[in-house]
């Protein structure tokens, strides 16, 4: 299982199908989305997780990073000052992290004092996830740009670490070229426990999700902890159980008192507030059947077959399976909301205008 995964969407609400097949197959406690393509009153609905968004600069819509956060781990919103597009969060996993999304457009000057003052702002430890668009054979390349140069001298500066190997993250389809260009950069503390692969599926984008793991996290007794939950919560009853007396204070040490009040609360809050499992909960497509599911298959041995030899007969055969299976998809949706409608609607008793 996934502590965390980023992804260059390239478009967030035309990806809804694949990215619930993300996280279906690698269950992540926060995604970190960049080219999310976002209005800043747009919202999105995606069951079992909330949506933190920062929307790209200008009028057009374009760039953009969005955090989407499990509800199953507490975590809580940081606010950024800063002009660059980053969002983070710091949730509680194995511990408390921070996990930021950075998204740095390839043509858009960046100074280093605004990298800077990033990592200032961000708790350790923490992880910085993003598509930053430097090339450097530090991560894979065979080249190094500007940005790549500005990276490598943030790693060194902050001693930061970079998880990525040399596996390629971004596919330039005009050249049939492979990039890595999407980085997992965190704090040496979490350098032990984290292992980054590259997903082999580029999920309907030009960039492969990147999958971190956290080997902290592999005991399965962990992600089967009862929570509470607090929003079935009977408030009413909590406050009749939960009597703290002074008694339970005064005269005794602070250990003690605070033992007693905890013993106070937590029993109050075991006779009034329900609990759930944190077992991880997959995301329906209520759409999806036999044809998709074809359609998808020949997708991606036609993905496959390229990557053995790109030629441009192969990419062609790859384009042509890709939009057969966008369009099969997207009439099994049409036919399902027609289904859905059809179901939902009031049946009135026809009435026999007929003579009698």
């Amino acid at each position: 299982m996934a502590n965390f995964v980023s992804w260059n969407c390239r478009g967030i609400k035309n990806k809804f199908s694949d990215l619930k097949d993300i996280i279906n197959s690698h269950q992540p406690s926060i995604i970190a989305l960049q080219e999310t393509y976002l209005k800043p009153e747009d919202t999105i609905s995606l069951k079992h997780y909330n949506l933190l968004h920062k929307n790209g600069i200008g009028n057009r819509i374009s760039g953009g990073v969005a955090l989407l956060i499990s509800n199953s781990f507490p975590s809580s919103p940081l606010t950024l000052s800063t002009s660059l597009q980053a969002i983070a969060v710091q949730i509680h996993t194995h511990s408390l992290i921070t996990v930021c999304s950075l998204y740095l457009p390839p043509n858009t000057p960046v100074d280093q004092v605004s990298l800077n003052n990033i990592i200032s702002q961000l708790p350790e430890p923490f992880i910085i996830l993003g598509d930053m668009n430097g090339h450097s054979p530090l991560w894979g390349n065979p080249d190094t740009n500007t940005r790549g140069l500005q990276i490598e001298k943030l790693l060194n500066d902050h001693n930061l670490c970079l998880l990525n190997n040399d596996e390629s993250t971004y596919f330039h389809e005009p050249t049939r070229t492979f990039h890595s260009v999407d980085l997992a950069i965190c704090t040496p503390s979490l350098l032990p426990y984290l292992s980054l692969q590259v997903d082999n599926d580029l999920h309907n984008s030009d960039h492969f999700p990147l999958i971190i793991s956290d080997c902290r996290r592999q005991n399965s007794i962990i992600h089967s902890i009862l929570r509470y939950n607090f929003k079935t919560a009977d408030w009413y009853k909590f406050s009749s159980f939960a009597k703290i007396t002074k008694e339970m204070v005064s005269n005794n040490s602070i250990d003690t008192a605070v033992e007693n009040v905890t013993a106070v609360l937590i029993a109050a809050a075991d006779c009034s507030i329900p609990k759930s499992s944190n077992t991880f909960k997959k995301q329906r497509k209520v759409w999806w059947n036999s044809d998709c599911r074809e359609a998808k298959k020949k997708q991606r041995k036609a993905w496959t077959r390229f990557c053995r030899s790109p030629t441009t007969a192969n990419l062609v055969c790859y384009k042509q399976a890709k939009a057969i299976s966008r369009r099969i998809q997207r009439r099994s949706k049409r036919e399902s909301w027609k289904n859905i409608l059809v179901a939902s609607a009031p049946q009135y008793p026809t009435k026999n205008y007929g003579k009698e």
